[in-house]
């Protein structure tokens, strides 16, 4: 893999070398601070403030020289426009052509500084990212946070190009002036699907829609909570890369959900038959099927903890569960105890993992495919609950295997062991771990061996907050939980936070 710092070096415009960021600078202070930190000579405040310092004074350089040369494309647009309006009354094709050949000498020059902006946006983003893999941090969080969203921030020129977009607009709609400067002054805005044909014009969309909405950028907008249009931002916040999406995960996942609503309905049209065989009342079937429901509400609890670390291991539990559950159900015909069966009902119940199936498909699904995995995620829960009580009609035969019978009331809950048995060996063989967990999962393990030194020297520090500021924050962000979107990608802490994770409100406004 090619070092950054060297194709920064390589890349970048001769006459403009002085106002890229210093990304080898940077790069040789984030170890600077490494080896302070390590050798007690700097606490991690001043480590971050220095940082933060360094980084805004970098950001300025860039952002000053930025706004000078969009002055100087303006300026320059500006007098071309001037000599398009004496042509509109005294037209001459070689006037108009000179206009035009210099229009497009401002796009070439237009694209050379989107260039330049791309350029140390990822340096920008690369240099976080190094500082958080060396410190453990997640520091670019609060930094892009704090600056994207002050009143002078300096990024937003930077990220969000919104003069270099006026810019662009201004050299498109003047060429498409010179285009048809006969007479009849077509505008871009009034028709704006239609598009200028022209090559200098294709090479600056081509340059903006690199900058603004290529899949990298637009991943790093949303999660570092960056200003964008209301209408991308949250779709922007949960793009997942579509090679590390994975097809049959997310159909192991959308079996479990088909199996577990087999599974809760597949005994209602015998359980009021099964509880008077057990000697209680038929209206004890309510407390058989419902016991189930019960139990996943503190299911859901545990596994949406669970899935913040792991996809993988939920889904085997969940298997083991579901299949003592069901074994217990099955069992209790012979053992004539209501007890056994109840519990096993309620084991089935805790190894509900209805939330992470939902939270795989809202984290690890790409965009374009979301849609169509929850409507599978739906389809695959109604279809369960239909296919239920349809299975249990046809379990009507009884018979005896030594000592175990099988019978209406107890094949339900084979017939469930062995669908979990399959599903187990199933997920075990072809289930794959998302890329976020499998690259943290051999962060940490390469962190532990790396003896309990470092990790001391940075325990206390990641205890505390990244600035000083940051702590005053919390306790104002405490009251503005309530209304966050982020809530809702948190895992479910108390049994509150599951009924609301099962039972979404709905907001309605007038």
């Amino acid at each position: 893999m090619v070092n950054f710092g060297k194709v920064l070096m390589s890349d970048q415009l001769e006459e403009w070398k002085e106002y890229y960021i210093n990304y080898k600078m940077m790069k040789k202070k984030v170890k600077q601070y490494v080896q302070q930190t390590q050798d007690g000579g700097s606490n991690h405040e001043q480590v971050l403030k220095e940082f933060s310092r360094m980084l805004d004074d970098q950001i300025e350089k860039v952002v000053l020289f930025l706004l000078k040369q969009q002055g100087h494309l303006a300026s320059r647009i500006e007098k071309l426009g001037q000599q398009r309006a004496v042509l509109t009354e005294h037209s001459d094709i070689s006037q108009v052509s000179q206009v035009r050949e210099a229009y497009r000498q401002v796009g070439l020059d237009l694209v050379k500084l989107l260039r330049f902006v791309d350029m140390n946006a990822t340096g920008i983003r690369k240099i976080l990212k190094k500082f958080d893999k060396r410190f453990g941090y997640r520091f670019t969080d609060y930094y892009i946070s704090t600056r994207a969203n002050h009143p002078y921030s300096q990024l937003q020129p930077i990220f969000k190009q919104v003069g270099i977009v006026a810019v662009a607009g201004a050299l498109t709609r003047n060429l498409a002036s010179l285009q048809d400067h006969q007479g009849s002054f077509m505008s871009i805005y009034d028709h704006p699907s239609i598009t200028l044909k022209d090559p200098i014009i294709e090479q600056i969309n081509n340059s903006v829609q690199k900058l603004t909405h290529s899949t990298t950028f637009l991943q790093f907008l949303g999660q570092h909570a960056l200003i964008i249009p209301e209408d991308v931002q949250a779709s922007s916040e949960d793009l997942v890369d579509d090679q590390s999406y994975h097809f049959m995960s997310l159909m192991l996942n959308l079996v479990n959900t088909f199996l577990y609503m087999v599974n809760t309905y597949i005994i209602v049209p015998t359980a009021d038959d099964y509880s008077v065989s057990l000697g209680a009342a038929a209206t004890v079937c309510g407390v058989i099927i419902g016991s189930m429901a019960v139990a996943q509400v503190f299911s859901s609890v545990y596994f949406s903890a669970w899935s913040n670390r792991s996809y993988f291991r939920p889904l085997v539990f969940s298997s083991i569960m579901l299949f003592s559950g069901n074994l217990l159900y099955a069992l209790a015909y012979d053992l004539n105890s209501l007890t056994v069966l109840i519990l096993g009902r309620l084991l089935c119940g805790l190894g509900s993992a209805r939330a992470v199936n939902r939270r795989y498909i809202s984290d690890c699904v790409p965009l374009k495919m979301r849609l169509k995995a929850s409507a599978g995620f739906v389809s695959a829960s109604a279809l369960g609950m239909a296919c239920g009580p349809a299975l249990a009609g046809l379990l009507q035969t009884e018979f005896k295997i030594y000592a175990v019978t099988f019978n209406q009331n107890t094949l339900p809950g084979w017939i469930m062991c062995l669908a979990w048995v399959g599903n187990l060996i199933w997920v075990w063989i072809s289930f794959k771990e998302p890329d976020h967990f499998a690259k943290e999962n051999a962060v940490n393990a390469q962190s532990s061996d790396s003896g309990h030194g470092r990790n001391d020297n940075l325990e206390g520090g990641l205890a505390q907050p990244l600035l000083t500021e940051a702590k005053e924050r919390q306790g104002e962000n405490a009251d503005n939980n309530e209304n966050d979107p982020k809530e809702s990608h948190k895992a479910a802490t108390s049994i509150a936070a599951a009924y609301r994770l099962l039972t979404p409100s709905v907001k309605v406004s007038s």
